[in-house]
């Protein structure tokens, strides 16, 4: 039997700003000499290594790139300034180190693939440098209204200064709920590894990792009030689009998929009976398409 080229990962540090960023990179050996770099941002609650498994499927014909935040995944952990150090937790900042990441990288252009927490990272990125985005991988990445289930309105209406607000989110971070978010929704759980969140908990519980979830969660709400300037970023640069959706998704349903093609309407729209972490179940599936996506990319 021919043997698939298995590609190699790189697994690095890079300091910025004084934060040590992990990253894990793809060095491709069947890539054209045009092919496109795509840039994985990760979700709630977990790093890069969600992507362990796309990356091995692709990692050698494209360069991918996966980091963690700050507080997520390998990458450091600042003492946040709500703690009394001085790391601000907010979506701003984490676009901020995200974006003299990819400096520090010499990465001016890449296909950007925004999931969950990526959407808010990414779409900062892309409305700053516009000219940076080849092209858009939206999986379960929010950007409109109607893509707002009534659970996810209840969380991002939290405020710190609310009775057991904190102790709400706080339950969030455990065990239960880690796995209720790679499961929930999906049509055979025996398709989900039980890796993920077993990984994501881990770090979780890792000391001084619980107080920035906490300023994320109460910060939620700030990328709400951007989604019209998101919007308009999609309208008036229209870059080109794969939209990959669990439709079972708890937070995010389907009317948030559907919503992108208001302003993309040329965007590809392929709908999962999955929950939120999609890959999770339908890898075989998207990683073709994926795949497909890049390579009728232009340089």
């Amino acid at each position: 039997m021919a043997v698939p080229t298995v590609p190699r990962i790189l697994h690095r540090h890079l300091d910025v700003d004084g934060v040590r960023i992990f990253y894990r990179e793809s060095v491709p050996t069947g890539a054209r000499d045009d092919a496109p770099t795509m840039l994985l941002l990760h979700g709630f609650p977990s790093a890069s290594h969600q992507y362990r498994r796309l990356i091995d499927a692709l990692g050698s014909h494209y360069r991918l790139i996966a980091p963690d935040y700050p507080g997520f995944g390998h990458s450091d952990a600042p003492a946040p300034t709500t703690d009394g150090g001085t790391f601000s937790y907010t979506f701003d900042h984490l676009a901020d180190i995200t974006e003299r990441f990819l400096q520090e990288l010499g990465l001016t252009r890449f296909v950007l693939y925004a999931f969950d927490f990526g959407a808010p990272v990414g779409f900062r990125l892309a409305t700053r440098h516009p000219e940076r985005i080849a092209g858009l991988v939206v999986q379960n990445a929010n950007a409109y209204e109607e893509g707002l289930s009534e659970a996810a309105r209840s969380f991002i209406a939290l405020r710190p200064q609310a009775p057991g607000a904190a102790q709400t989110i706080r339950e969030l971070l455990t065990l239960p709920a880690t796995r209720g978010q790679y499961e929930g929704g999906t049509t055979d759980p025996r398709l989900v590894a039980p890796d993920g969140w077993t990984l994501d908990q881990h770090f979780l519980d890792l000391p001084g990792r619980t107080r920035p979830q906490l300023d994320l969660a109460f910060d939620y709400h700030s990328n709400v009030a951007r989604y019209p300037e998101w919007q308009q970023w999609l309208r008036t640069h229209t870059p080109p689009a794969l939209i990959l959706w669990g439709r079972n998704d708890p937070f995010f349903p389907e009317p948030g998929a559907r919503a992108y093609l208001r302003d993309l309407p040329d965007a590809e729209l392929h709908l999962f009976d999955t929950g939120h972490f999609a890959l999770e179940e339908n890898l075989p599936e998207i990683a073709p398409l994926i795949a497909d996506f890049l390579d009728r990319l232009g340089p």
